[in-house]
């Protein structure tokens, strides 16, 4: 793919969705971290539902130390997985009060000393909360990139890469959310929407679903 044909479709999806952003519920970059590692095989619509009993309690790393545990094991049980997400948290909240006087740190590194975050998250927090152009390859992100042509690479990282490399630089700080949303709505794994899709001329997908 050639660079006018990326940055057309940067345009037309910035035209279709110009402040496109996470869908999960967040006020403090604290809350987005916990937000984000709750989120793991789960879908955005449950973490925000449980968040929403556990941020007016508890949504500082001291608060949700003092819940205790089992205090919060019991606001986030309707998620999966909701043991181990919580032994995580509550690690990450020792550390952020240990290490960082309570605040999420804004370099790669020490987020990704954090029990639970890798990557993909650490990429999400720069993005989201400090306002860094990093972009977080997740599942939707890396079929798009595949499928479209836009960046095609046979693991996350090698994705993240050249997407970095080759996503024009006024549309990088957005690129994560537009390229996430367009997985999540449009370019589905099983059936793709390519009849309602605003890129479809532009794509490389050479097995387009009409609708």
């Amino acid at each position: 793919m050639n660079a006018q044909k990326r940055f057309e479709i940067f345009a037309r999806l910035r035209d279709h969705n110009p402040e496109p952003t996470t869908e999960l519920n967040w006020t403090t970059p604290f809350e987005l971290l916990a937000a984000v590692l709750l989120s793991a095989q789960a879908t955005d619509v449950g973490v925000n539902k449980a968040t929403a009993r556990l941020f007016p309690v508890a949504n500082t790393p001291r608060a949700i130390i003092d819940l205790g545990i089992d205090g919060l094991k019991e606001h986030i049980r309707t998620i999966g997985l909701f043991n181990t997400k919580a032994e995580n948290l509550m690690k990450t909240c020792h550390l952020l009060v240990e290490q960082h006087g309570g605040e999420v740190p804004k370099t790669r590194a020490a987020l990704e000393a954090l029990p639970g975050v890798g990557r993909k998250t650490a990429n999400v927090i720069l993005n989201t909360a400090f306002g860094q152009p990093t972009i977080a390859v997740d599942t939707h992100i890396f079929r798009v990139a595949n499928r479209t042509g836009i960046a095609r690479g046979r693991d996350v990282v090698e994705v993240e890469k050249k997407l970095l490399r080759h996503v024009p630089k006024e549309f990088r700080q957005d690129a994560h959310h537009w390229l996430i949303l367009h997985g999540r709505y449009t370019c589905l794994a099983r059936k793709p929407r390519c009849g309602s899709c605003v890129i479809e001329d532009l794509c490389e997908f050479k097995e387009k679903v009409e609708l």
